[in-house]
């Protein structure tokens, strides 16, 4: 008997050059037999890390008409995913989603994208992270790098290695917040600091687990994307949040040697496209 097909919600911007946002969820979840469904936030001639004189749309007023019109055809969603929100009224709209679905117990994946490096995009007020924590207290899964941890915490950045008390001390607080799963990403461990890579905390089950691989330098843009998204697809197949972990990390990783190999400029993002044929045998898909 054939499985019914998963559907997801991304939500998410576009950048039309530039790999990452919704040009790297949806055709990883695609790739994943993942049925993606998308609503564009915003839309940006390039992606805003390293480029300059870049066009920008805000779409938030076209958010809620696409919403309603989905609600009125009766759309269910295994996943709702969210990346790139611009301003505090995209979180609130994207409560609002969340709200209107949750009764069907779509899972609810928030990638707080608001700062790396130690710093808060320029985009945004110094009082966004009130605003994402809020958005986060609701979801079921969050996707926080380093920066977003500290700001998310209102703590001061800390770039590691950690030890392991220290990482399953950041994922309690962080669970504390609201949400169940805590992936955090950028992770380096004392025991290992040439390896870089992911920590999961379960608060359903209490298991914490660590995933890592051996650090490859400079960093690309877009590979926080690639991962949420892979993690998100694993998740929604059934893996348990380490295992979904491990392969989103081995994913990201794949994409990251490729595009070094190749010498990409580390503003165009990862070759993630040329993993996508292997990705439902890594997340294992259909098993």
């Amino acid at each position: 008997m054939t499985q019914k097909q998963k559907r997801a919600m991304a939500v998410h911007d576009i950048s039309c050059f530039g790999r990452c946002s919704l040009t790297v969820a949806l055709p990883i979840l695609s790739a994943a037999g993942i049925e993606t469904a998308v609503i564009p936030t915003a839309v940006l001639s390039t992606h805003t890390g390293g480029f300059t004189g870049f066009t920008y749309r805000d779409l938030t007023d076209d958010i809620l008409p696409v919403v309603k019109h989905w609600r009125s055809l009766g759309l269910s969603f295994d996943a709702i995913y969210t990346g790139f929100l611009g301003s505090f009224a995209q979180i609130d709209i994207v409560s609002e989603i969340f709200d209107l679905w949750r009764e069907e117990e779509a899972l609810l994946v928030v990638d707080p994208v608001m700062a790396d490096d130690g710093k808060l995009y320029s985009i945004f007020p110094e009082n966004f992270p009130a605003g994402m924590r809020r958005l986060c207290a609701v979801a079921d899964v969050i996707v926080p790098n380093l920066t977003e941890a500290a700001l998310l915490l209102n703590i001061p950045y800390n770039p590691g290695p950690f030890t392991r008390e220290e990482i399953e001390s950041l994922l309690h607080r962080l669970s504390a917040l609201g949400p169940k799963r805590v992936v955090l990403t950028g992770v380096t461990r004392t025991e290992g600091p040439d390896m870089l890579g992911a920590a999961s905390f379960d608060a359903r089950n209490g298991e914490v687990a660590f995933s890592g691989l051996r650090r490859i330098d400079p960093m690309y843009h877009g590979t926080g994307d690639v991962f949420a998204s892979a993690l998100t697809a694993a998740l929604l197949h059934g893996r348990s949040l380490a295992v979904a972990s491990e392969a989103a990390v081995r994913f990201t990783v794949d994409s990251l040697k490729r595009t070094k190999l190749a010498g990409t400029d580390i503003r165009f993002g990862v070759n993630f496209e040329e993993g996508l044929t292997g990705l439902r045998s890594l997340i294992g898909a259909g098993n």
